[in-house]
């Protein structure tokens, strides 16, 4: 049962990266080895756990010496170990619940709108550049994902040519996933790091701001010498709609991304986990809401109140988080995770070439699974650390450049992040376009980051 629950995980994983072809939602192969790991896990709990690989079942015996045979294992699996990582998946999935509403509240609002009227240039580079660096930021604030999808859907307002929107779309997947990078709400590996207490909010920003910049503009440099011309307008549509004030937008804009930006100022000031921050700034903003539409039309309402907007959040993305963050917690509780650890150690032993490692893996892997499995085959060591340890102590050079390496490799391939499959779902671009015309720069870009990240260090 211990090689069947790694052969459960691949074989979901394979499912999961093959969605497209096999016509089955990622959320449903999740939660199928979410759940099937578990259960090979108990089923076989005495022969598993008597490995001796689970450090888990180490530290419940310390602490509870009395617990032995069947019975006590299984007592560890089902009341000691699910219910300990339930709670910290559950923070992860209220942080991206609450905060995918709040971005969700702002588009029903057309808050975008007040940025996306100030941009007027057609130039090719002039426009990349502006869009890119526009992206790098909104995605720090925002998420990478949601960032994705609103300037997939403001390309559709400024290009019409359709493979020149595919290139754009393709480079604001790699704004997208180097601006989450270095911000602790900016990427769901980040906000795992951050939730966890691998890395904090300000030394993840100080310390992978640059490599993240970097990540972005050697492929922008690149492109500056070869991309030509005017990009052409689609025609306007004057008779859409419009259901909100531009007051009510700034105002909603404003409060959104100012309710994002609290989270971690609401962190520090109270030291409680950061999904109740997130929560909070949404009770804000839904309270808000219900006052400065409370007597407007029903056709309004039903389109802009939170309870109508809280049904169009992604929740297949929110249920396969759930389902591949268990299947990671069981192969972490039964020691799969420590033997690839020590493996990693022993063949590699370098955190450096570990990270980078993880990082290009992710362009073919999803980073989420990836890095909950760093964090389950890497405990955070002591503050005071020394030696090779050292490199995994909170806010240590791993974690770190694993924040960087796992946000920003995924660009490589457009199957690699949740950015990528995104543009990829709501603009129909080609894998192999992609792979020719992307991957190259995003390579380059991605290893330029990582080298002045260990120059970084190295100083």
């Amino acid at each position: 049962m211990f090689i069947l629950m790694v052969v459960i995980f691949v074989l979901g994983y394979t499912a999961i990266a093959l969605e497209h072809p096999l016509k089955v939602d990622k959320a449903a192969s999740a939660l199928l080895i979410g759940t099937l790991c578990w259960v090979a896990y108990i089923m076989d709990a005495e022969s598993i756990l008597n490995m001796g690989f689970s450090m888990s079942w180490k530290e419940f015996q310390a602490l509870y010496p009395g617990s032995v045979g069947l019975e006590g294992m299984r007592h560890f699996i089902v009341d000691y170990e699910i219910i300990h990582h339930i709670g910290e998946i559950a923070e992860i999935l209220f942080f991206l619940l609450a905060a995918m509403t709040i971005v969700e509240v702002i588009d029903q609002h057309q808050g975008f709108k007040v940025i996306t009227d100030k941009i007027n240039t057609t130039h090719k580079i002039k426009l990349l550049w502006l869009l890119s660096i526009l992206t790098f930021f909104m995605s720090a604030l925002l998420d990478n994902l949601t960032t994705t999808i609103v300037m997939v859907a403001l390309l559709r307002k400024l290009v019409s040519d359709k493979e020149t929107r595919w290139f754009f779309a393709s480079m604001v997947v790699l704004a997208a996933n180097a601006g989450g990078a270095w911000s602790p709400i900016g990427d769901v590996t980040t906000i795992m790091l951050w939730i966890g207490g691998q890395i904090t909010a300000l030394k993840i920003i100080t310390g992978v701001f640059l490599p993240s910049l970097v990540c972005l503009t050697v492929p922008l440099i690149v492109l500056s010498f070869t991309m030509k011309g005017y990009v052409v307008r689609p025609q306007i549509d004057l008779s859409e709609k419009e259901f909100t004030t531009p007051s009510e937008r700034m105002l909603m804009l404003a409060l959104g991304v100012g309710g994002l930006l609290f989270v971690p100022v609401f962190k520090t000031l109270t030291h409680l986990p950061p999904y109740m921050g997130m929560l909070f700034s949404l009770g804000v903003i839904w309270v808000v809401s219900e006052i400065i539409h409370k007597d407007k039309p029903d056709e309004i309402k039903n389109r802009l109140k939170i309870t109508a907007v809280i049904r169009k959040v992604d929740t297949p993305t929110v249920l396969f988080f759930l389902g591949i963050l268990s299947a990671v917690a069981a192969l972490q509780s039964a020691g799969q995770l420590a033997l690839m650890s020590q493996f990693l150690d022993e063949n590699l032993g370098n955190v450096n070439f570990i990270a980078i490692s993880i990082g290009l893996l992710s362009s073919v892997v999803d980073n989420v699974p990836l890095v909950a499995g760093a964090m389950g085959m890497y405990p955070i060591s002591d503050p005071g650390t020394t030696g090779y340890l050292a490199n995994f102590v909170q806010d240590g050079v791993f974690w770190e450049f694993l924040a960087y390496t796992a946000g920003t490799g995924g660009s490589i391939l457009i199957i690699g992040s949740a950015a990528g499959v995104a543009a990829m779902g709501l603009e129909k671009i080609d894998f192999i376009w992609y792979l020719k015309k992307i991957s190259w720069l995003a390579l380059l870009g991605y290893l330029a980051g990582a080298g002045v990240y260990m120059l970084e260090f190295a100083h």
